[in-house]
């Protein structure tokens, strides 16, 4: 005889099945972001939250270094139940810009997570690492 009542830690497959059938549309760009209200709110959170931890200075351009661009990237969370959470946008540096030995290492990340970080120094202590802070304006 097969039991109804799912395992706890476990999901019936129908509930699987109808999670699979959610098609989330994620913007491709800024253009298509600023189209929807829910997307314009994630990007004002986005960057309130950098302006509040003030993690960047504006600054005039150097003459004799490339400028690394910015770029929006949209994901949209979902609860346990698949229902829409809330949308979230990142702004970030393009990366992929760069050119190894010449500015591949000069690029740091607009935010860094609390919970990261403590991460980070844990694995460290854990392997005997030295740990350096870097004050990057």
């Amino acid at each position: 005889m097969v039991d109804d009542v799912p395992v706890k830690g476990t999901r019936l497959l129908s509930d699987v099945y109808k999670r699979c059938n959610i098609a989330i549309c994620e913007p491709a760009d800024y253009e298509e972001a600023m189209k929807n209200q829910n997307w314009m709110i994630a990007m004002k959170d986005d960057l309130s939250m950098i302006e509040k931890k003030k993690t960047w200075v504006l600054v005039e351009r150097p003459r004799d270094r490339k400028v690394i661009g910015v770029k929006w990237v949209y994901r949209t969370k979902l609860n346990v139940d698949g229902s829409i959470n809330k949308n979230k946008a990142r702004l970030v540096v393009k990366g992929y810009n760069q050119i190894f030995s010449v500015d591949y290492s000069d690029t740091f990340a607009p935010v860094a997570r609390l919970d990261t970080i403590r991460l980070l120094i844990f694995v460290a202590a854990q392997n005997d690492w030295r740990v350096y802070l870097l004050d990057v304006k």
